[in-house]
């Protein structure tokens, strides 16, 4: 029953031939369904006792599904970063919370009045995040899917993906070789986990990366048995087992490159310092509006443990050495793309972004309005 909550094939299948046996047994197994999406009884009863209810249906079709999205009853299929109001829907609130109550149980955590939310994991590595009336408005649940498949920086390039051109590879792969420092910016479900993933795969195997996530979404020694790779889940409100301290042992594991998930308030500061220290062609991504806001937003995170720190001095050493280039994504025409690419600098006492690629929306395609600056033509 554990395996089969949590998305065993083989214990599904016989969970719910149990199911149906019990039905035979009491001569009601051809009784049609409340719900005729399901094609038998033995279906039904599986999807609200067992499996995710109304949500087995949705995940018939789950081969572009990105992302669940359950608030109160109604239901939303996120597809190619574009939420869509699905056909279906629970039939009550106490449906989903038994639904939550079902995955916590299995995964060995609790919600109720007093925990309000959980996250937890499904078979296929997919996250789950829910949360309890007191905490929203109504009950919710997000259950977000990790790709078993990524593109190699030549697959981005093709037509019917389209998240950059041959010349933008060239230049990724000019960057990478050179070892420059990187961040990546762009909103939820613009790609920046499979733009990482495409940088790490066009990486030498035999250099050691190590990657620090709050969540395992990477998946590199999936994708990637063959590269030199160590992989640290943080967890925030471990002390011993935090990001802080994943930096710390990471450090002491020779890495050539860090690639960081994503950068938050405490452990900026040990990120900053580890590229300022020798580990370039790092790389890692912020929530910011614009890569001109990154280097302020990452010396803001630093700022916040406390130590005096000069910021002007502070937001320097960051353009020059942590957010040397900078990349950023959006969804143009139901798409995602990288729509610019640019080199960060500090010039005359304020942060300029030299545009080496932008995505032209009125044209539907890319410029290369600037050129490298000197520095770094010479260290390419």
């Amino acid at each position: 029953l554990n395996r089969a909550v949590l998305g065993f094939t083989e214990a599904r299948t016989k969970m719910l031939a149990i199911i149906n046996d019990q039905l035979m047994k009491r001569r009601i197994h051809d009784v049609a369904p409340d719900n005729r999406s399901f094609e038998t009884l033995a279906e039904a009863v599986f999807a609200e006792v067992i499996g995710l209810n109304v949500l087995e249906l949705v995940l018939k079709q789950k081969e572009d599904l990105e992302e669940i999205q359950v608030v109160g009853k109604q239901i939303f299929e996120v597809r190619n970063g574009i939420p869509v109001k699905s056909p279906y829907e629970f039939q009550s609130i106490a449906e989903v919370e038994r639904l939550q109550q079902n995955l916590v149980l299995y995964n060995n955590d609790t919600i109720n009045t007093r925990k309000r939310w959980a996250e937890v994991t499904l078979r296929d590595g997919s996250r789950v995040t829910m949360t309890g009336f007191g905490f929203t408005a109504e009950p919710t649940l997000t259950i977000r899917f990790y790709k078993k498949k990524y593109f190699d920086l030549h697959a981005l390039t093709r037509p019917e993906i389209g998240t950059m051109n041959e010349r933008m590879a060239e230049i990724v792969q000019a960057v990478l070789r050179s070892y420059f420092n990187m961040v990546v910016i762009g909103a939820t479900n613009t790609g920046k986990t499979n733009l990482i993933k495409a940088f790490i795969g066009a990486m030498p195997d035999h250099e050691r990366i190590v990657t620090i996530e709050s969540r395992f979404e990477l998946m590199l020694k999936r994708d990637f048995p063959h590269k030199n790779v160590i992989e640290y889940e943080a967890a925030e409100d471990d002390g011993l087992h935090n990001s802080s301290q994943a930096f710390k042992l990471a450090l002491r594991q020779s890495p050539k490159r860090i690639c960081h998930a994503e950068i938050r308030d405490d452990d900026a500061n040990i990120y900053v310092r580890a590229c300022t220290r020798g580990h370039e062609g790092s790389i890692t991504s912020v929530h910011a509006n614009s890569l001109e806001d990154v280097p302020d937003a990452i010396a803001d995170m630093c700022m916040l443990d406390g130590r005096g720190m000069d910021p002007g001095r502070l937001v320097r050493r960051i353009a020059e050495y942590v957010t040397q280039i900078g990349f950023e994504m959006d969804i143009v025409g139901g798409r995602r793309k990288l729509v610019r690419i640019g080199e960060i600098v500090y010039i005359n006492g304020e942060i300029r972004v030299i545009d080496l690629v932008r995505y032209d929306y009125g044209k539907r395609d890319w410029v290369f309005p600037g050129k490298f600056t000197l520095r770094s033509s010479h260290r390419i």
